[in-house]
């Protein structure tokens, strides 16, 4: 062990002294960012972010929101059985894939998914992914109590650009992307389209016929259309479509399964199921950003977005040849959002204001075959949010960020088979403040205390009216962290530390094989730290470390009996 820390503790040396030493080698670009709805050195900014622009995004071969994960501290994303259904955890803190909610929100060009139903993207022609770590109510309001994922498809221009993709691999994957843009009238008039096209042979077998029962295929469309009809005035309309078809959940029946039909345990990706499973689900989004320049410091910003999410799933949760456990979902979520905001920007001093509306209305139609029973409930909400921010220079070196919002959330619960309807309502308060001082033009350190909290909900899955209700979550976040740029800016440094304090936490307790609830039980501390670097070794080799701690735990708990 002390030989490979000596030889790891070299090599890290080596690096430095060849950092250092080497002033031929290519220094690290500066990376802008939109993380506080203006644009920002990343650096600069009293935030724990990671950025991929689209060639980090192309060298590290992501191709779908799930595999953000695997290059970011503190955030994990988890597909539930099938793709189309992801629930996302940053800083251990997350929401069950049952509820509507989310503890992080993901944001496609504006388009808000607050849930881990459509929790995805097809990542085509991205100009860069964010990820944006602690509570991000302030500004974006609820379903960001842990933090965001904010994606940015690149805008076409004068340039014309294509490029097509081919791939192959095991299991007989073939894949195809294919992107172009440019102008239509230069200067004035320009589109961007992209399409791919995946598919893949499963790996689970049944043991009966021999077939492969979870095949994968998947479609994706784009289409951005940009209009500058005059220098102070950018026009974006952006229509998205991904589709995935014929997936079958890849589950199958474990150990605790088998014990509780009295079965023998499947083989390893094996199953005996006696229903054709399939999990065929669509994503539709359209964005519309109007961005007006009023003057060189004040910007006007209007987002106007539609989501449409619809699944059609057939799952046998028994996997075995006769009929105990199968379900049939036929799905629709809906919402449509609208957000104004107004930017100023001068010198050291920016402040921004806006106002923000969307209307959600989610159908749930779930068909439990054996035991019979079905669900014909709907969600209908609208939420109003104000919103502001204040980035202000108390001296040289030292500068103030504040910022609030207030968000008041209506929802209305419809359980069509029982005739009931009811509705709640939740408002919250959601501030920051943070300071960061800039030792020298290159490192930054800052301290901040931001809130965050999550919606209360309603348990569709309830059957006793007595639960069909919960309350919101909330949470207050203090973060110290420190952002460096080395040696001539070719090494970027970064770190971070917080302390979560979470009061009525959303837990879901799990009453049977079919049925759960929501509610608020717990108190709860988190806390950890990350890390990340990137080096450039030289003109062509850069070097990338990132690394994240996190530990939660419930300071007190009591379950649905109280």
């Amino acid at each position: 062990m002390k030989k490979n820390t000596m030889i790891l503790s070299l090599s890290v040396a080596a690096i430095l002294v060849n950092l250092a030493n080497a002033d031929e080698i290519k220094k690290l670009d500066t990376v802008t960012v939109t993380a506080q709805k203006q644009e920002e050195n990343v650096q600069k900014i009293p935030m724990s972010v990671s950025v991929f622009n689209e060639f980090a995004i192309e060298d590290k071969s992501i191709k779908s929101v799930s595999e953000i994960a695997d290059f970011t501290p503190n955030l994990m994303l988890f597909e539930h059985g099938g793709r189309g259904i992801t629930s996302a955890t940053i800083r251990g803190i997350s929401a069950p894939f049952e509820s509507l909610d989310s503890t992080v929100g993901l944001f496609v060009d504006g388009v808000p998914i607050l849930s881990a139903w459509g929790f995805d993207d097809g990542l085509l022609d991205i100009e860069r992914i964010e990820i944006l770590r602690g509570p991000q109510g302030t500004l974006y309001g609820k379903g960001t109590e842990a933090g965001a994922i904010n994606i940015i498809t690149r805008k076409p221009d004068n340039e014309t650009r294509g490029k097509i993709s081919l791939g192959i691999g095991e299991d007989n994957k073939r894949e195809l992307s294919v992107s172009l843009s440019g102008p239509i009238k230069k200067d004035k008039l320009f589109l961007g389209i992209s399409a791919s096209h995946y598919q893949k042979d499963g790996f689970i077998k049944h043991a009966i016929t021999g077939d492969m029962v979870n095949d994968q295929k998947y479609l994706y469309g784009k289409a951005n259309f940009r209009w500058t009809p005059t220098d102070e005035l950018d026009i974006s309309l952006i229509i998205s479509r991904l589709k995935y078809d014929g997936y079958a959940g890849n589950i199958n029946l474990g150990k605790l399964g088998s014990m509780m039909f009295n079965v023998p345990a499947p083989n390893d990706r094996e199953v005996l199921s006696n229903a054709k499973e399939k999990q065929n689900s669509t994503n539709t989004a359209y964005s519309l950003r109007a961005v007006y320049d009023i003057s060189s410091e004040l910007t006007f910003t209007s987002i106007s977005t539609n989501w449409i999410s619809e699944q059609d799933f057939l799952a046998d949760m028994d996997k075995l040849p006769i009929t105990m456990i199968h379900t049939q979902n036929n799905n629709e979520y809906k919402t449509i959002s609208q957000e104004f905001r107004l930017n100023y920007s001068k010198d050291r001093l920016k402040w921004l204001a806006g106002l923000y509306f969307d209307k959600a209305d989610n159908k749930i139609d779930i068909l439990t075959i054996s035991p019979p029973r079905s669900r014909d409930k709907s969600i209908e909400g609208d939420t109003y949010a104000l919103f502001s921010s204040l980035t202000y220079p108390l001296s040289k070196k030292l500068s103030l960020v504040a910022g609030l919002r207030y968000e008041k959330e209506k929802q209305e619960f419809k359980d069509d088979l029982r005739s009931f309807k009811t509705d709640e309502s939740w408002d919250s308060f959601t501030p920051k403040v943070a300071l960061n001082y800039q030792y020298t033009p290159h490192i930054m350190t800052y301290i901040s205390a931001s809130k965050g909290y999550r919606s209360g909900g309603f348990n569709w899955m309830a059957t006793n009216p007595i639960f069909y209700s919960y309350n919101q979550e909330e949470l207050w976040s203090y973060e110290i962290g420190v952002k460096s740029e080395l040696f001539h800016n070719r090494l970027i440094l970064n770190g971070a530390i917080y302390y979560m304090d979470i009061s009525n936490m959303q837990v879901v307790e799990h009453i049977s094989a079919v049925e759960s609830y929501t509610t608020n039980a717990a108190e709860a501390s988190s806390q950890g730290f990350e890390l990340e670097a990137i080096a450039s070794i030289t003109d062509t080799i850069s070097l990338e470390a990132g690394f994240g701690y996190n530990d939660t735990k419930f300071d007190k708990f009591s379950d649905i009996k109280g």
